[in-house]
């Protein structure tokens, strides 16, 4: 699949970012592990030079494991030195690199499933853990939280790490709207489904619905229809009969839109949230209630709490990355930062859509209000949700 990358790839990948604007520009005598790995293992930098075909990753046999292993040890062993600079320039291209490993770290997770998915005996990533029946009464009811409205202010402001799409903070104008106090559940979509939802152009976007009758979907990535009409989904601990009160996942934009345009009917004004909604509502929360790639494997979005009878905001951070229907553009006064580095976000801000939140695969400590993931409105191979909005 042109968007996933093999296992190997991510770990040779993650070492060459570090050997390439860590070692070899600021380490003095640094020699390259060996020079024909920039052109296998360089992602998109134009400005590092040619590289190869990011569809024909999962060709390249060689080098090994062994190989790549060891090219991870010599560039840990460098890095080493480097970690003891004091130079301000140095510590916050290291502190990048760290935060690029990490998005590798979900990358590598999603891209394995997404592989394992192609084999009709479902191999398992993780042991399976047995299995209980879901309890709906567990899960919150689809609750509406107000908003605020007026000037509010988004964007990354702090003293942390954060990547360069994030900022600069700025004010924006929010008109009266509310939140769903959870992600929209695999119950729910059920019934999207059994009303006819793939089946019924007026729900869909244009693209959308050229998107279902080309690519014939009929229901989110990963999932089977058994004999009796049960649904199942494919998990990292293997196929699994469907949770209807966990978050709905690996559902595009254009799925999303969707069922916010069908559950309009019972929601008046129901709407994918805009970044500005999303971000305002979930940068002043105290208690992140979400489930991450640091909890007990296997890696999978859980189910919501129903503690509080569901009048506060559950799993806006952790679980599922939650489609925004906000195009990925700068923020007023963006500027990309000199150099290749430069190239990180700033020539993806076109066609794109913006994810908040992050998801069972994310590391815990990657996440924040300000964090804008992005993709095309048609993938779906990653831990990709929605939480419904409404106009007031």
């Amino acid at each position: 699949m042109e968007d996933a990358s093999p296992a190997k790839w991510h770990l040779a990948h993650t070492s060459w970012f570090f050997e390439t604007f860590l070692l070899r520009d600021h380490l003095a005598d640094y020699a390259l592990y060996d020079a024909q790995y920039p052109f296998l293992f360089n992602s998109y930098y134009e400005a590092e030079g040619a590289r190869h075909s990011r569809a024909r990753r999962g060709m390249i046999t060689r080098p090994t494991l062994d190989d790549i292993l060891a090219y991870r040890a010599y560039v840990d062993t460098a890095m080493q030195q480097l970690l003891e600079s004091q130079d301000d320039a140095v510590l916050d291209l290291i502190a990048l690199g760290i935060h690029h490993e990490q998005q590798h770290q979900e990358l590598l997770l999603t891209d394995i499933k997404h592989l394992f998915a192609q084999n009709p005996l479902y191999p398992a990533v993780y042991a399976s853990k047995p299995q209980m029946a879901a309890d709906k009464s567990n899960r919150p009811p689809l609750h509406w939280i107000e908003g605020a409205n007026g000037i509010v202010e988004i964007g990354y402001d702090g003293d942390g790490f954060s990547f360069d799409c994030e900022g600069p903070r700025h004010q924006t104008i929010l008109t009266p709207h509310a939140l769903a106090n959870r992600p929209v559940s695999n119950g729910e979509y059920c019934e999207f489904i059994a009303d006819g939802g793939y089946q019924n152009p007026q729900y869909w976007l244009s693209d959308g619905w050229a998107w279902v009758q080309s690519e014939k979907i009929t229901a989110p990535l990963y999932w089977e229809c058994d004999e009796q009409g049960a649904h199942k989904a494919f998990r990292l601990d293997g196929l699994h009969p469907l949770d209807s009160t966990a978050p709905v996942t690996h559902i595009s934009l254009y799925e999303a839109d969707a069922f916010a345009s069908w559950a309009s009917k019972k929601w008046v004004g129901a709407r994918l949230p805009t970044e500005a909604e999303w971000e305002s509502a979930a940068q002043n929360l105290t208690n992140q209630h979400g489930n991450f790639l640091d909890a007990a494997k296997p890696v999978h979005p859980a189910s919501a709490s129903a503690a509080n009878g569901g009048t506060e905001f559950r799993q806006m951070f952790g679980d599922v990355w939650e489609w925004t229907g906000s195009a990925f553009r700068p923020y007023p006064g963006f500027r990309a930062s000199d150099g290749a580095v430069g190239e990180y976000n700033g020539k993806f801000m076109s066609g794109q859509f913006v994810l908040k939140g992050g998801s069972c695969a994310t590391p815990e400590g990657h996440i924040r209000a300000s964090y804008r993931n992005f993709f095309y409105p048609h993938q779906r191979w990653q831990f990709t949700g929605v939480r419904l909005a409404r106009d007031l």
